[in-house]
């Protein structure tokens, strides 16, 4: 009986390890955090992988439109170096629409987290800042991106197009034009291979199926929904699929050929009201530096 009873609890340790991680296992962050005396990440409970760095303080914050965050840990690294003065930075990776409200309303809460810090810099993508214009003192562009299409490794419902997401039986992870600009960009893609009904068939007729899944988060959503066999397919910028191939994760990239594809610009905006200017002036000077430009490079960005 002892035995029995020493042996079921082996079993219900080793399906918890084995499976409980298993659900886990593809979940941000997918960065190094900072260090710290306690660590206390805990995957689908406590995990907010889009607030990085020193709250407390900071001498510098900066917003980025989310899907930059693989190039975070090198920026601050990088530029850290190069200005030790600055040791305190605070940085926010959501979408972009959300951050443009978080600038015009003044705070941004997460769970029982209320943020109020106001950004120095805000870099996005061009359409956005420029939709902004007035909140900035100065603005510089440092990076391009391009669209691709995200599948699970392998291609296992063989997706060759952009035309096949108006099949009805495609599951596809769509970001939310709301909030996402690279939804807009997907959708003239959309228009580009089809025509406004292609566009409608995926964006009114599948959403409201259900078979096309609008994301909240899309930098971490649409990568997270593939490598869970939630979706079948998400349109993502080209640095996406790059980023979860180079660390690992099972992924594969479906070209979307130049004459349908989008290029998108990336622009960094110092605030009119950046409570620290002089710092946010370094960052941006190095934000278009040769340093920096090589790590946009490294995570599948193109720079000039």
């Amino acid at each position: 009986m002892i035995q029995h009873c020493i042996l079921l609890v082996f079993i219900l340790f080793f399906n918890e390890t084995l499976y409980g991680q298993n659900e886990h296992r593809f979940d941000p962050p997918w960065n190094t955090p900072p260090k710290s005396a306690v660590e206390f990440t805990i995957h689908g409970i406590n995990n907010v992988p889009d607030l990085y760095g020193d709250i407390v303080d900071p001498q510098l914050v900066i917003f980025f439109a989310g899907n930059q965050f693989m190039c975070i840990d090198e920026l601050l690294t990088g530029f850290k170096k190069q200005n030790p003065q600055i040791e305190r930075i605070f940085v926010e990776t959501l979408p972009p629409g959300i951050l443009a409200k978080q600038i015009k309303g003044g705070s941004l809460t997460i769970g029982n987290l209320r943020v109020t810090h106001k950004p120095d810099i805000f870099a996005a993508g061009k359409a956005r800042i420029d939709s902004m214009a007035e909140y900035f003192s100065r603005t510089e562009t440092y990076a391009y991106n391009g669209l691709t299409l995200m599948v699970p490794e392998g291609n296992p419902k063989n997706i060759r197009s952009i035309d096949d997401l108006r099949d009805p039986k495609l599951k596809v992870a769509m970001p939310n034009p709301a909030w996402e600009g690279i939804g807009k960009q997907i959708e003239t893609a959309y228009v580009k291979v089809g025509g406004e009904t292609l566009r409608k068939t995926i964006m009114e007729q599948k959403t409201a199926d259900g078979s096309t899944y609008l994301t909240r988060i899309h930098h971490r959503e649409s990568p997270l929904r593939i490598l869970k066999n939630q979706s079948d397919v998400a349109p993502v910028w080209t640095s996406e699929v790059i980023y979860q191939k180079m660390i690992g994760n099972p992924v594969q990239e479906i070209a979307i050929p130049l004459e349908h594809n989008i290029k998108a610009s990336y622009v960094a905006g110092r605030l009119k009201a950046a409570p620290r200017p002089e710092a946010a002036d370094l960052f941006i000077a190095y934000l278009v530096s040769d340093e920096a430009k090589a790590i946009y490079r490294k995570y599948g960005f193109e720079v000039e």
